[in-house]
């Protein structure tokens, strides 16, 4: 080989290197074909001097190869550039799976000439290279290009190359296809997961979407199928008995009794009588034999409120009940089985009075075999305003009013109250409300005085000009998060303040534009 002919064989390999290196830079950009065989094919123009080029895939449904991008084409020209299996040059490329090089296609009655409008000629000594695109075996389509004629040994290497850059162009579609289906088979999968929590179980009795409340009922939906013993927990008012019902209703005993006994309403002298009957004669008031509620209960669930209120006595004869499923009735000897489920409530530290000796440790144990803690309304802030609606709701229609909505004081004061009484405190509250309003409306003076803030009731103590403004400040912030639902650039532009403005006075005053988002 010449010396000349070493010097061009050395620089068209650079070439090519060059080439396949900025093309493989161009691939690594972007899943997204779309976005990068167009650089791609203006790398190859303007590198190797194509004058024209155009990457075609085929759609397995139609058979029908579309020119999905193009170097040196017109959009009309691109939009007319579909082939049919076997159909010119494309078409017979696709349909044999083996490249083709045409020396002149203005003398080849197979190139169509297609893309090319009616009033342009095909030039004469331009030479076409088409080459097929395959992933896997299979043929998805091709990449053609024009140029200008040259001898034969010089059109063989541009194919060799053009089917490397079809082979690296084959591998981009084939990421780009495993990246989509990985994104359909993520979307099917947040589908199914939303589907999931959409029909995630929900007590009909219980009020709450708060992730507080959602783990109360993961673990009510848990127990309910099974026979186990129930211990619940949780401060007065949070709604014991309501879980209560749900275990029971959720359950195979579902048509069976549910007996409610309340254990710290009972006197002493009577709650072994409620609970485990009495023969005739047992005691000066026993004119007749009577069902204790263990009895009334058999096949159905008994729930035993305030558990933590029973006499040590009690405690022992409930413990055998627990452990051997039989009693006998006060004053007599007969022993009764019974096959009841047991739920029992408490809002007492049933660990501290085992310390005391007020509750029995074996006792404590037989009935914590699945714990159950319901959180105070003040963990659940979030299910204020669901609750306030629902109860506003039910006494509206008790009283023959309709509540179409509860203002925003009166809303601020029952987020900012610690509510010690829990939801049983806010159903009260909201009973007195509905009963007060005379405009559809609770308003914030319609709730008890312990819900009243200073700003309220107008009982601010004097204060100095700063303080004053401070305060009004506050409350434009306030209000403007408010009608912005937290969105700190409408708010700011609401106000005549710059953004930074508004971010330094957020931080000054710790107001939360998260508190007000929608």
């Amino acid at each position: 080989m010449s010396e000349d002919k070493k010097r061009r064989h050395y620089q068209r390999k650079l070439l090519e290197l060059s080439l396949l290196y900025d093309i493989s830079q161009e691939l690594d950009k972007s899943t997204d074909l779309q976005h990068v065989i167009q650089p791609v094919l203006k790398i190859m123009g303007e590198k190797l001097g194509f004058e024209r080029g155009a990457l075609a895939l085929l759609n397995r449904e139609t058979e029908q190869l579309q020119i999905e991008a193009a170097y040196g084409l017109t959009a009309e020209e691109i939009k007319r550039g579909r082939y049919r299996l076997g159909e010119g040059v494309v078409g017979r490329v696709v349909q044999t799976e083996e490249p083709v090089i045409i020396q002149d296609i203005s003398k080849d009655e197979e190139y169509l000439g297609r893309t090319r409008s009616e009033h342009t000629s095909i030039p004469d000594e331009t030479a076409y290279l088409c080459v097929p695109i395959r992933i896997e075996n299979k043929t998805i389509g091709t990449l053609g290009v024009e140029r200008q004629k040259l001898p034969e040994n010089s059109l063989y290497e541009d194919m060799k190359l053009l089917s490397i850059i079809g082979s690296m162009i084959a591998q981009a579609v084939k990421v780009r296809r495993r990246v989509q289906e990985e994104k359909e088979r993520l979307t099917s999968e947040n589908i199914r997961l939303q589907e999931e929590l959409k029909n995630k179980f929900k007590p009909d009795n219980i009020i709450g979407n708060s992730a507080a409340m959602q783990e109360v009922y993961d673990l009510i939906f848990q127990v309910s199928p099974s026979d186990a013993t129930v211990l619940i927990r949780g401060e007065s008012g949070t709604g014991k008995e309501l879980v209560a019902h749900a275990i029971h209703y959720n359950s195979p005993r579902a048509d069976k009794p549910f007996i409610k006994v309340n254990c710290a309403a009972l006197p002493e002298a009577v709650i072994e009588s409620e609970l485990f009957g009495h023969e005739k004669g047992a005691f000066t008031s026993a004119i007749s034999k009577r069902q204790g509620r263990f009895e009334l209960a058999n096949g159905g669930t008994i729930f035993l409120d305030e558990i933590g209120d029973l006499s040590p006595t009690t405690q022992v004869k409930l413990l055998r009940v627990l452990q051997e499923r039989e009693f006998e009735r006060v004053g007599g000897s007969e022993t009764i089985k019974t096959n009841v489920r047991i739920v029992a409530a408490t809002n007492r530290a049933l660990e501290k009075q085992m310390t005391t000796g007020e509750f029995r440790e074996d006792l404590y144990y037989r009935l914590n075999v699945f714990p159950i803690h319901i959180p105070p309304l003040s963990d659940r802030k979030s299910d204020l305003i669901l609750l306030a609606d629902y109860f506003a709701e039910k006494y509206g229609k008790n009283s023959g009013k309709i509540i179409k909505r509860i203002s925003t004081p009166a809303i601020e004061l029952l987020m900012s109250y610690h509510w010690p009484g829990n939801v049983r405190e806010l159903e009260n509250c909201i009973e007195r409300a509905v009963l007060l309003s005379s405009d559809g409306v609770i308003h914030g003076n319609h709730l008890p005085p312990s819900l009243q803030s200073a700003e309220s009731t107008n009982t601010v103590p004097a204060s100095t000009l700063e303080a004053a403004i401070s305060r009004l400040e506050t409350e434009l912030l306030q209000d403007a998060l408010k009608t912005s639902k937290g969105n700190m650039a409408k708010a700011a532009r609401a106000l005549g303040l710059t953004e930074r403005k508004m971010g330094l006075r957020v931080g000054k005053y710790g107001i939360d534009p998260l508190n007000y988002h929608t």
